[in-house]
């Protein structure tokens, strides 16, 4: 086979509306979700035995998200795969969930031999909630446990500034705070997942960006210092509104073009161990530019 080189984007929760426990224990989710053009890179080439590293050492292990897809498609070929991480790690924007997707893309493709006969949903939440999302290849409405999602279809060219404060959020931790409160039931009706939805479709940038909601965002900022800092710190440098990515820890405000973004992220004071992304809504196959008005 030929060398192989896969792009594997983060992501942002737009809106995370965390709902009831389910029986089995999982927590049910309604959720719109954006893929960014920040992207880790996974390069396979051929060799004579499988082979795994990873520029991230905590990372190079055959647990890894992308190994473990690999490995869902039979036996593990006899392979090069280098995953170069440029994502954020226990950052709430999906890379190890986007780095599967890809290897399972790449499958369905035939990029990795004859393409088989597969129920590629259940594959992918085999990996992770998160995992279907990926194989969207757009933002889209994400409900259930990550099963069923709904893509947005063509996505504008906005931006978003990602800063990641100096700590890990554990989603276990973040969980069980929610099922400490009291929280209000949310019916599919008349949400703000949906509604955000139609405005992204819409390309109703002000709407979005007043929509942006996240239920994880109260109790983690309360729990971690660095967040609600970094939440602070972007609402003062003129952000109209800030969230949580996830269950953390990375922190985002949006920005409808690359010259509002560089305009924020020069007025955001932080330390320089909070690092910083600049990225866009990342071009899909659905992919289409505006049009100019002459």
């Amino acid at each position: 086979m030929p060398t192989l080189v896969l792009a594997s984007p983060a992501k942002i929760n737009l809106t995370l509306e965390v709902l009831a426990r389910r029986a089995d224990g999982y927590h049910g989710v309604r959720t719109l979700i954006a893929p960014l053009d920040l992207c880790d890179e996974i390069r396979i080439e051929p060799s004579s035995r499988f082979v795994f590293s990873c520029n991230v050492a905590e990372l190079q292990s055959h647990d890894n998200l992308a190994v473990a897809a690999l490995r869902a498609l039979g036996d593990l070929p006899p392979v090069a795969l280098h995953l170069e991480k440029r994502i954020p790690v226990q950052a709430g924007l999906g890379g190890g969930s986007s780095n599967a997707a890809a290897i399972l893309r790449a499958a369905m493709d035939g990029a990795l031999g004859a393409p088989q006969r597969r129920d590629w949903l259940r594959v992918a939440r085999s990996l992770g909630s998160d995992v279907p999302f990926f194989l969207a290849g757009t933002a889209a409405l994400v409900e259930g446990t990550g099963e069923r999602v709904t893509p947005a279809g063509a996505l504008p060219g906005w931006h978003a500034l990602v800063i990641k404060p100096p700590v890990a959020v554990s989603t276990a931790d973040a969980y069980r705070e929610l099922d400490g409160a009291d929280r209000p039931s949310r019916t599919r009706k008349g949400c703000v997942s949906i509604a955000a939805l139609e405005a992204l479709q819409r390309g109703e940038f002000e709407r979005v960006e007043a929509l942006l909601q996240n239920d994880f965002q109260e109790p983690i900022a309360q729990r971690h210092p660095e967040i609600r800092m970094t939440l602070e710190a972007l609402r003062e440098a003129g952000a109209r509104n800030a969230l949580l990515a996830g269950s953390g820890a990375c922190v985002f405000a949006l920005a409808a073009t690359r010259e509002e973004l560089d305009a924020l992220a020069s007025r955001v004071r932080l330390a320089d161990n909070y690092l910083r992304f600049s990225a866009r809504f990342a071009k899909t196959p659905q992919w289409r530019e505006p049009c100019s008005t002459p």
